[in-house]
């Protein structure tokens, strides 16, 4: 990685050689501007407007533009004067929890690499240091003309540092909460908890820019000739009036989305085994249907032998026989009871 930016880190007596890398990349594709008659470049040139004509890079200079338009000229020789400590040097002032930054404050993202062997030792030292504490290092340093606050911590085995916005510059959320008076029951906090359950998380690694490759894939089929491919219509996205019915079908999609991969596993198991209730209902046909011994015999007939099922028939008339018997038993009992009253 190239450095952008060479300097020290300034650590109480302690000076740390450092190199500033860029820790972030941008994959965005990006566009010219043409001219759709005959795809010739649009470009920009920097024309003074008083004579009317392009100037080049070196007879241009910078001015502060007062609330009244005028121009006042800012030399690189005003700006050498600034009493500016940290033109060179990232200036540690205090270390705190990381608990304590304000995510909005967060900007762009460096790695500081230790410049050169005599920088491993104090470089090895504020990493640790870091490390044990459990806290970030905030500093002070110049880039591009201007001195920022950032923001040191440890990203594995090397420091990294974020640019922090200044605090001033955070706006207040002032207006940007609704007004109106809202309240919110009980079970609507359940399931708004549910839906999040049950959404779970998710490893950061496995998300990535679908924009961008549908973008490419148009690129790629217009320099081949070919058409390109058509995306689906977006589903048209009705009123939300009821919010507990928003939240339940939001919970059940979600719900069916995490169990759809278990249930397409199970469904498969099932298609190599026989179905139980299926061959017990085919087997009860031979004997009698509304005996109880006859279906509870059936879940007994699974076996694929036929000796298994002609046992198992056979288990099923004998119990239904028996069942007769006895019911032909209890009948003649209960007609020579009556018979014996009858007489007396």
């Amino acid at each position: 990685m190239r450095s952008i930016w060479n300097g020290a880190i300034s650590f109480g007596l302690v000076s740390i050689p450092i190199k500033l890398v860029n820790a972030t990349e941008s994959h965005a594709i990006s566009f010219r501007q043409i001219h759709t008659e005959d795809n010739g470049r649009i470009r920009y040139r920097k024309v003074c407007e008083l004579e009317d004509r392009e100037v080049s890079q070196a007879e241009i200079g910078k001015a502060y533009e007062d609330a009244d338009g005028t121009m006042i000229p800012i030399s690189d020789e005003d700006l050498s004067h600034l009493p500016i400590p940290t033109a060179r040097t990232i200036e540690i002032v205090a270390f705190v929890p990381d608990d304590r930054i304000d995510p909005l404050q967060m900007g762009a993202a460096y790695y500081l690499a230790a410049g050169g062997a005599q920088a491993a030792k104090p470089y090895t030292l504020l990493r640790e240091a870091l490390k044990r504490s459990n806290k970030v290092a905030i500093a002070k340093y110049a880039l591009r003309g201007r001195e920022r606050l950032g923001m040191l911590r440890v990203v594995g085995d090397a420091i990294a540092m974020h640019g922090l916005l200044w605090p001033d510059e955070v706006r207040a959320p002032e207006g940007v909460a609704p007004d109106e008076p809202v309240t919110i029951r009980d079970k609507e906090l359940d399931l708004a908890d549910a839906l999040m359950d049950t959404l779970g998380e998710v490893d950061l690694e496995d998300l990535h820019d679908e924009y961008r490759e549908a973008l490419e894939e148009v690129i790629a089929a217009k320099a081949s000739g070919e058409a390109p491919p058509e995306s689906p219509a977006p589903a048209a996205g009705g009123k939300v009036l009821d919010l507990m019915a928003a939240l339940e079908n939001s919970v059940r999609a979600a719900r069916e989305s995490r169990g759809a991969e278990e249930e397409a596993e199970v469904r498969q198991l099932r298609r190599g085994t026989p179905a139980p209730k299926e061959t017990g209902a085919k087997k009860s046909t031979s004997t009698t249907k509304k005996t109880p011994a006859a279906k509870k015999a059936a879940p007994a007939r699974k076996s694929t032998s036929k000796a298994g099922e002609g046992a198992a028939k056979k288990t099923a008339t004998a119990k239904s026989t028996a069942t007769a018997k006895s019911t032909a038993g209890k009948k003649t009992a209960t007609k020579k009871t009556a018979s014996r009253k009858r007489t007396a």
